[in-house]
C-alpha cells in the first residue's frame, strides 16, 4: 500500500515538470516579432576584427629586461619575446651588438633556452633578471640567469661567449 502511494507521488512531479517546462518553452516562442534576418551576412565585425581581412600577422610583443656595454666593444642585450600561440609564454634573445662608423649595430643573436619555454609575467616583472655578467676579455663571457616564477626561483645559469662578436654556447 505504500509502495503505490510512493509512485503516484513520483508521477505527479514528472507530470508537473513536464507541464512546465512545455509551457516555458511555447512562452518562450510564442511572444515578440521573429530576429530580422542581416542583410549581409559578412557585415558583422567578428570581434575585434573589421569587414576586411588580415593580411599582415600582428608582431610580436617584446620588451627589453636587460642590457649591458662595455665601452666601444660591445653591447648586449636580454629581451623577452611573448609567444604568438601561447599568451603566458615566452622567449628569451640574448643580441650582441658592436660599435661600427658610429653607431651600435647588431653582430649576432641567441635564444636563451628553448623557443616558449619562459613564463611572460615573470620574465616582464620585478626582479626577473636573477644574473646577466658580463665581460671585456676575449672571447667575452656572458652568465644569464633568469626568474621561472616567484614560487620556483631561478633557472640555472646559462653560459655563452662572445668570440669575435659571435655568440658561442659555452
Amino acid at each position: 500500500m505504500i509502495k503505490n502511494l510512493r509512485t503516484r507521488t513520483g508521477w505527479g512531479v514528472v507530470v508537473a515538470a513536464t507541464v512546465t517546462a512545455v509551457t516555458a518553452t511555447i512562452g518562450a516562442t510564442a511572444g515578440g516579432p521573429p530576429n530580422p534576418s542581416p542583410a549581409d551576412p559578412q557585415a558583422r565585425p567578428t570581434a575585434g576584427q573589421g569587414k576586411g581581412t588580415q593580411t599582415e600577422p600582428k608582431p610580436a610583443e617584446h620588451r627589453q629586461i636587460a642590457s649591458s656595454v662595455l665601452d666601444e666593444d660591445y653591447k648586449f642585450t636580454l629581451t623577452a619575446l611573448r609567444s604568438r600561440t601561447d599568451p603566458l609564454a615566452a622567449s628569451v634573445r640574448l643580441e650582441v651588438f658592436t660599435f661600427e662608423n658610429g653607431a651600435w649595430r647588431e653582430s649576432d643573436r641567441a635564444l636563451v633556452g628553448k623557443a616558449d619555454s619562459w613564463f611572460w609575467f615573470p620574465l616582464t616583472g620585478r626582479h626577473a633578471v636573477c644574473e646577466f655578467s658580463t665581460s671585456g676579455a676575449e672571447p667575452a663571457p656572458v652568465a644569464v640567469s633568469l626568474l621561472i616564477t616567484p614560487s620556483i626561483g631561478c633557472s640555472p645559469t646559462e653560459d655563452f661567449s662572445i668570440d669575435n662578436g659571435r655568440i658561442v654556447p659555452a
